[in-house]
């Protein structure tokens, strides 16, 4: 399975009642975007795109976005709804950047409106179009050897109907990753069965002294990697992409997931720069070599239990913590229990840009 990898920027909330305040940002996060992240497969806006749904609001956005170098896929949320449908959004956004499904590189995107059917704010539901959609592309999925990945706007355990079963159905679809918005802030929910991320807004940001950025979420043999970058970060960008690490395991007998003791291969993708990574565990430095797929690798030695690993190019810099397990180490694992609800987020993830606060409107943040 080949790797895959897109850029989350986070709600924009659009307005000019705040002197277009995430408008010079996103000119700023596509800047970068253009730069350095050339092999990222495409840009994702998860919804918030416009702050009170109007044709201006839209028209901006499209200019700041026309820039980009790489293709861009959007999904509705609520304040795109404000006006009470989706036709500004609808007319303003062109088809192609707003599919259902797109396959790329062996991974099946589906692209779910959880707007539309509701009546508004955050009365999130699921059109039964994009129900039954679910549960034929998952099966499509499944029938090509395909790993499956949503997009939607809130986690399922923000919908107003049949979020526990729309959480079933990607654990029984085995989907790998939901990326959403909504929150304001970062964060992680793994449920034992299914990784969620939330990523920051553009606009409207309370956490980290309100500070903006984008995540990248990478996805190499079903191991989920996401890191939040604010855009004073330094670059080159390194993201280990494999193994997984604890925080992020949903398959524990997969060694991809949990490899076994002794020789095991990391795999990382660099953004924005080409000179050699450094791969360290323990004391150890192991320089990493570029494939033809693009990845860096090292063969390192780990023993079992929870082992540490480090790789490093310049200011660039990521660590995880890889759990090693002897392959009839099978753990006890109960029926999922409140799957795709944030009691199972992970909490607090410095080096992922996630401080646990949950600083938003929807949590403990401001009213905006």
């Amino acid at each position: 399975m080949s790797g895959f990898a897109w850029v989350h920027i986070g709600d924009l909330h659009l307005d000019e009642d705040d002197g277009w305040q995430s408008l010079d940002r996103l000119h700023a996060i596509v800047g970068q975007v253009n730069a350095h992240m050339g092999s990222a497969d495409f840009v994702f806006v998860p919804g918030d795109n416009a702050n009170h749904g109007t044709p201006e609001q839209y028209a901006r956005m499209l200019e700041a976005l026309a820039p980009l170098s790489l293709p861009w896929r959007i999904i509705p949320g609520d304040h795109d709804f404000e006006p009470g449908d989706l036709s500004a959004y609808e007319a303003a956004i062109p088809e192609a950047h707003r599919p259902e499904t797109e396959v790329i590189a062996g991974h099946r995107c589906l692209f779910l409106d959880v707007v539309s059917a509701g009546a508004g704010g955050p009365d999130f539901r699921l059109t039964m179009h994009h129900r039954n959609r679910l549960s034929e592309e998952l099966a499509r999925a499944k029938a090509a050897g395909e790993v499956p990945l949503a997009f939607m706007h809130a986690y399922p355990g923000d919908l107003a109907a049949d979020g526990d079963r729309i959480a079933r159905q990607f654990i029984d679809g085995a989907v790998a990753f939901v990326d959403t918005g909504h929150t304001h802030y970062n964060e992680l929910l793994n449920d034992g069965r299914v990784v969620y991320g939330a990523t920051r807004s553009t606009g409207q940001i309370e956490e980290d002294g309100g500070a903006p950025g984008f995540t990248i979420v990478c996805v190499q043999d079903r191991v989920v990697s996401w890191r939040f970058r604010r855009l004073d970060a330094p670059w080159p960008h390194v993201q280990i992409v494999s193994p997984g690490d604890v925080r992020l395991i949903t398959r524990p007998t997969d060694p991809h997931q949990v490899p076994r003791p002794g020789a095991v291969e990391v795999f990382a993708r660099l953004f924005g720069g080409d000179a050699p990574p450094v791969a360290r565990v323990g004391d150890r430095d192991t320089p990493m070599t570029r494939g033809g797929d693009g990845l860096w690798r090292a063969t390192v030695t780990l023993d079992e239990g929870l082992n540490p690993i480090e790789v490093r190019c310049g200011d660039g810099y990521d660590r995880i913590e890889c759990l090693v397990r002897d392959a009839h180490a099978i753990p006890k694992r109960r029926l999922p229990v409140a799957p795709g609800e944030d009691c199972h987020a992970i909490g607090a993830w410095p080096i992922a840009g996630i401080d646990g606060a949950q600083l938003g409107p929807n949590k403990n943040g401001c009213g905006w």
